[in-house]
């Protein structure tokens, strides 16, 4: 499986792709920074990044959230949710 999730830009020139992949084998949660590319006209994954087993999705998910927390009690970000 190769699917981007979710992507962002992170400043003028790059963006963030969120998605999970496959790599030899293994299923990874894949956080990468992509930057566009004159010689292949379109954009192409940089060495910045995370790759993660997809194993380890409940402590990562566990450590965003414990993120988020500590950025709202600091008054870093405001409320993010929703409503649905």
């Amino acid at each position: 499986m190769n699917e981007t999730i979710a992507t962002f830009d992170k400043n003028k020139f790059e963006e963030v792709r969120i998605g999970v992949k496959e790599y030899k084998g293994f299923d990874l949660i894949d956080l990468r920074v992509w930057v566009e590319s004159k010689e292949v006209g379109g954009k192409v994954p940089t060495a910045k990044g995370l790759s993660l087993n997809v194993e380890l999705f409940t402590q990562f998910k566990k450590a965003i959230l414990d993120l988020e927390k500590v950025l709202k009690q600091n008054n870093l970000i405001g409320d993010t949710r929703t409503a649905e």
